[in-house]
C-alpha cells in the first residue's frame, strides 16, 4: 500500500483547494491511499515558543505523519501572486528543529496541485514552493501539473466535480505521481 500525506493551505473549509484535496483523496489508484491531513492549530512561528515550550504538539504530530508516508501532495492557493502565509508558517514550523529537516523531508516525493478563481491557477504559488522544496532537500514531484483555474465553475454546491476534464486530469496526475513513488521506491530498495 502506498501511503500519501495531503495537505491543504487553507483554512477555509469551503476553500477550493480544500474541496480539491477532498476528491483526491476518492480519486487514489488501488493499492494507495490518501489520507487528509491539516495545517489548523499550528501557531504563528516564534522562535521563543520553540526555545522555551519546544515543538507545539500539532506540529509533533503532522510532522510524524509526514515521515512515515511514502510521498506528501501539497494542494496551495495563490495568495497575491505567491505562497500563502499560514502554509508557509506550517511548513516552516514542520522543518523545525533543522536537524529533523532530512528524517521529515528528505528525498520525500513531494507533489503539488492548486485551484484557484482566476484564470492563471496557481501558476505562481506552485513555482514559488520550487525554492522551499529545494532548502528541504524534498524529491519535487515534475513529472505533471495540475492548476485549476476558474474553480468556481468546476466544483458543485456538494464538492463533487462539476467538470469532468478535471476530474478525469486529477486521476491521471494521481496515477503518475503514485507510479513515481513506487518506482523511487523500488530503485532504492533495490542491490
Amino acid at each position: 500500500m502506498t501511503k500519501l500525506i495531503g495537505i491543504s493551505g487553507s483554512l477555509r473549509q469551503a476553500s477550493y483547494n480544500s474541496t480539491l484535496l477532498r476528491n483526491a483523496a476518492g480519486l487514489m489508484p488501488a493499492n494507495a491511499e490518501l489520507v487528509i491531513e491539516t495545517i489548523r492549530g499550528i501557531p504563528l512561528y516564534d522562535g521563543d515558543v520553540e526555545i522555551n515550550e519546544g515543538i507545539p504538539p500539532r506540529v509533533t504530530e503532522l510532522k510524524e505523519a509526514i515521515a512515515s508516508a511514502d510521498g506528501l501532495l501539497l494542494v496551495t492557493p495563490e495568495y497575491n501572486n505567491s505562497i500563502p502565509g499560514v502554509f508557509k508558517n506550517a511548513i516552516d514550523w514542520l522543518s523545525r528543529p533543522d536537524t529533523d529537516i532530512k528524517r521529515v523531508f528528505g528525498n520525500k516525493p513531494v507533489a503539488i496541485i492548486g485551484a484557484s478563481p482566476g484564470s492563471f491557477g496557481t501558476i505562481l504559488s506552485q513555482t514559488a514552493w520550487l525554492p522551499v522544496l529545494r532548502t528541504l532537500r524534498a524529491d519535487f514531484w515534475a513529472g505533471g501539473r495540475l492548476m485549476v483555474s476558474r474553480a468556481q465553475t468546476v466544483f458543485n454546491q456538494d464538492g463533487t466535480f462539476a467538470d469532468q476534464k478535471i476530474e478525469e486530469q486529477l486521476r491521471r496526475y494521481l496515477e503518475s505521481f503514485t507510479a513515481y513513488i513506487r518506482a523511487s521506491r523500488q530503485s532504492a530498495t533495490a542491490p
